[in-house]
């Protein structure tokens, strides 16, 4: 075995160990990256060629946490692991979005990235570590790749800036808590989740981590060249014809940017008029051009369309649709357009839509995360639906894509931090975009915010959020910064840049940088760009809801909480859940008990108050001290030859004697007293070692007489 080993040292003693050449030594490369007791293995493989007319890159990135790294087994039926969860989708695509755009243009082979916990650490985080590990294991192979690259987890817990922070540092209250990955030369992406910190405050962050990810590159490198992959395997996926190009280029060119120009909002329209100039190309060519160069042209196509939108808009300061580089698309929204759900709110910005909806659920509607590292029930969740009539397409849903659950989890950071710490509720939050021309993400952030309003959520403050934008020229030095983009501008620029806030600061971002080389200026500038945007979308949510309703939708769930000494919960659940099913059923309530410290926390959950004042009532009885002397209304509920076993309280029985029946002496019990017949009781006594209740009906008619 070469067995290779490299050190990375993150300060206070921390140190990060790579090694390669032990295992999984049949792949094209393989790292394992070791961090205290936290090992994960990443390996890539990759074809030698790639498919015919593959025009794109066909990336696989695989994160995977084995149950086994932290002595767990499955708690699945088939106790093994099952398909990927929500978490390990997120960390594979943090990896994916910051090694995608470091493969060459023209390498098109299919490459598979694999990276797996093998050891885990409850209380360290392995993500922060997937990226380096996929990263060293392209740099020990000959696969070609523009990296290395590096990721890194920063949080500012307490003021200050820690670098891959432990689970219980970023737990006990940290400021900022972002993924940013970068190469040598420039930042790539960057997620994650703030309480309201200023653009200054996120910039500083962001250079900290990418000032750690540059010693990370170094030791890569290092790396590289110690394996002797510096070379990497030659390929052609691309043959072109530039006779072809340079007339595809002249003829369609400026008839795009006239396109390009009109500025119109309409994208479908748009659409055609830019697939009319290029069915006016092909009409020129023969049936055996087309045939032979039908992948070529595709890529000449995309070029000529992308090369004249990015210069329209650099040299006449001109926008597809016709807005100011910093304008805001036309907003219009509506709360409660939903008679059904206990809360929904239909947001709409220009030609992006999303119908969102808000449920109250108990706390048995928690979804339970059983991961590798991570175990609890979730609260707060947020789906986020994508349909494919949202972009016009005549296509069947097949499943929740890894896109939805990107794009929905960045809401959910948005949203989380303004949620309020005492509500008893589960809450639900799903988004359906109907409409989808850029910023669908964004869009439901807006929507969850008045959704939740509408609710009479109490949120702490209203959550806005933007999409912004770039376009550079790397020969000029040109650029310009979009603000609120367009899926064109998207697809055609060089920044997706998500930043979510209130009016007091931001509460999440999402960046993926497509170009070599983003300044601090420039990263500020778009920040503060994003701002002004921002508070302009708060200004125009509040016109159509400034704050939470004062109380819940009528047919939305009512809570009420009631403390209890801990020694009576198993009175409230009775044997084997008796009771406590019995009041359910017959209050119509849903009745939730859990030990806090030595009390008892009993959550009554009803859609209607007549239900909860049942419920609290049987319970208050159960939890009730009986005392003696006082008067009960008594149910018998069975008849003996020595007197009847009557309920004085709920939940507490005694037994009635016959001698206590009645003033005169009774020989049996026949013709007494009747099962379920109520009758006046007193307690005459509680024998202190059986805890046997003395109740007598005599005392009460004597005194009577």
């Amino acid at each position: 075995m070469n067995v290779i080993k490299k050190t990375i040292d993150l300060g206070g003693g921390r140190i990060v160990e790579i090694e390669t050449g032990r295992l999984a030594k049949q792949a094209d490369g393989a790292a394992v990256i070791k961090y205290g007791n936290t090992m994960l293995l990443a390996t890539v493989c990759a074809d030698k060629n790639a498919k015919e007319g593959v025009d794109f890159m066909p990336l696989t990135i695989e994160y995977r946490e084995n149950m086994a790294s932290v002595g767990r087994i499955p708690g699945s039926f088939f106790k093994r692991e099952g398909r990927s969860t929500d978490d390990e989708i997120l960390v594979a695509r943090l990896i994916d979005r910051a090694l995608r755009p470091l493969f060459p243009d023209d390498y098109h082979a299919n490459v598979v990235v694999q990276v797996t916990l093998i050891s885990g650490d409850l209380n360290e985080m392995p993500d922060a570590l997937a990226c380096l590990g996929a990263s060293a294991a392209l740099a020990v192979s000959d696969i070609p790749f523009n990296g290395p690259i590096s990721e890194v987890r920063v949080a500012k817990i307490g003021g200050k800036l820690i670098i891959n922070p432990s689970i219980s540092e970023v737990n006990s209250g940290a400021e900022i808590d972002l993924i940013v990955a970068a190469s040598a030369e420039s930042i790539i992406m960057v997620e994650g989740e703030m309480a309201e910190v200023s653009e200054a405050d996120m910039v500083e962050a962001i250079i900290f981590a990418d000032e750690m990810i540059k010693k990370q590159v170094a030791v890569l490198k290092e790396l590289e060249v110690e394996s002797g992959k510096t070379v990497k395997r030659t390929y052609q996926h691309e043959t072109h014809n530039e006779d072809l190009r340079a007339r595809l280029n002249a003829f369609c060119f400026d008839k795009c940017k006239e396109v390009a120009a009109k500025q119109l909002a309409d994208k479908h329209l748009r659409g055609d008029l830019f697939g009319a100039i290029k069915d006016e190309f092909m009409a020129t060519l023969t049936d055996e051009e087309k045939k032979t160069y039908a992948f070529q042209l595709s890529l000449y196509w995309h070029d000529v369309e992308k090369n004249a939108v990015r210069e329209v808009m650099l040299t006449e300061n001109k926008r597809l649709d016709g807005r100011k580089m910093d304008e805001v698309r036309a907003i219009w929204s509506e709360a409660g357009y939903l008679p059904g759900p206990h809360g929904s709110a239909l947001f709409t910005r220009g030609e992006t839509q999303s119908l969102t909806t808000v449920t109250l659920g108990t706390k048995l509607d928690a979804q339970l995360i059983d991961g590798a590292i991570f175990n609890y029930d979730k609260k707060f969740l947020l789906h986020y639906n994508f349909p494919p009539f949202s972009t016009g397409e005549a296509r069947t849903p097949r499943g929740t894509s890894r896109r939805e659950v990107g794009h929905g989890n960045l809401a959910h950071r948005a949203l989380e931090k303004m949620m309020p710490q005492d509500t008893p509720y589960v809450i639900r939050i799903v988004s359906d975009i109907l409409e989808s021309n850029g910023s669908s993400s964004m869009a439901t952030v807006c929507a969850g915010t008045l959704a939740l309003m509408d609710a009479g959520v109490k949120v702490k403050k209203a959550v806005s959020g933007i999409a912004m934008g770039l376009i550079t020229n790397e020969e000029t030095g040109k650029y310009v910064i979009l603000s609120d983009i367009l899926g064109d501008e998207d697809h055609l620029g060089d920044m997706d840049f998500k930043v979510c806030g209130t009016a007091d600061g931001i509460t999440a971002c999402q960046m993926d940088i497509k170009i070599k080389g983003l300044s601090r200026e420039l990263l500020a500038a778009a920040l503060e760009q994003a701002k002004r945007g921002r508070l302009h979308i708060l200004g125009e949510m509040n016109k159509t809801l400034s704050a939470p309703r004062e109380d819940y939708k009528p047919h939305a769930p009512r809570v009420e909480q009631i403390m209890i000494e801990k020694e009576y919960i198993g009175a409230i659940i009775g044997p084997g859940g008796k009771v406590i099913q019995e009041m359910q059923k017959e209050t119509g309530t849903t009745i939730i008990i859990e030990e806090v410290g030595n009390q008892g926390k009993i959550e009554i959950f009803s859609p209607n108050k007549e239900g909860i004042d049942a419920a609290v009532r049987r319970i208050k009885g159960i939890v009730a001290v009986p005392e003696i002397g006082d008067v009960y209304e008594a149910t018998v509920k069975s008849i003996m030859p020595y007197g009847a076993f009557v309920e004085f309280m709920p939940g507490k029985q005694g037994l009635l004697h016959i001698s206590e029946i009645s003033n005169k002496r009774l020989e049996t019990m026949e013709g007494v007293l009747k099962e379920n017949e109520v009758i006046k009781v007193k307690l005459l006594g509680i024998d202190n070692k059986t805890g046997k209740f003395k109740l007598s009906r005599k005392a009460l008619l004597e005194a009577a007489e």
